[in-house]
């Protein structure tokens, strides 16, 4: 049974389109929906979700996690996993209902993930039947690789943004990530942040938006 996700929206009545931001640790949907603001002007048929994670956030009962994290929080790998697995199912019925809602094809939705959001993207969306138009990553890495070899059902084109100053989530994530993705043949792109720590800097945020464009701009 899947928890339903709390979400706001932004954009047109009629979309042709959709970006689902997935938040990171401790933050809530409305910490990305802001990026919305920027991206509309160039994409304005796209519609603009932004959900809660499902859980409140050990650390941070103000924000919510899809997840919790061990050696953050307290809490064990079995605990991690088992939440992280539900939180999977959450989204992909998330996902399937704004499909829905929006009466899209599945190839005209994109999701943006920022750190632990990042993570629930690159696992989510190369398990499902039908592929998405594509996955931006801020900040974040790839849970399993063994997994993705063994689960992968669709190659939806990736891009992987990272601060090279980042404390959270190691920069060397981001090639870790995409060799692991070019290995089980995704056409990924990578763009480095310079002096950016755990964040997204404006030359991340424009990489993104040349890559939804190219991806959402043509349906």
């Amino acid at each position: 049974m899947t928890r339903e996700l709390k979400s706001k929206r932004k954009g047109p009545a009629k979309a042709d389109s959709v970006v689902v931001f997935l938040h990171g640790y401790g933050a809530d949907g409305a910490d990305l929906l802001g990026l919305a603001d920027p991206l509309q002007p160039h994409l304005p048929r796209t519609a603009f979700y932004a959900p809660d994670a499902p859980e409140r956030c050990i650390n941070n009962p103000m924000g919510f996690q899809w997840f919790p994290i061990p050696w953050m929080d307290g809490s064990t790998a079995e605990q991690a996993r088992s939440s992280a697995e539900q939180s999977f199912a959450d989204i992909n019925a998330f996902l399937d209902k704004v499909i829905s809602d929006e009466g899209i094809a599945p190839a005209r939705l994109a999701l943006v993930g920022f750190s632990q959001g990042t993570m629930m993207s690159l696992e989510v969306a190369p398990r499902r039947a039908q592929e998405i138009a594509g996955v931006v990553g801020f900040s974040g890495r790839l849970l399993d690789p063994e997994a993705l070899a063994r689960d992968v059902k669709t190659r939806p084109p990736v891009l992987l943004a990272h601060g090279d100053q980042d404390p959270v989530v190691p920069f060397e994530s981001m090639g870790l990530a995409a060799d692991a993705l070019v290995a089980n043949g995704f056409t990924v792109y990578t763009h480095v942040m310079k002096n950016t720590p755990h964040g997204i800097s404006q030359d991340g945020l424009s990489a993104a938006l040349q890559f939804l464009n190219e991806r959402l701009s043509a349906g």
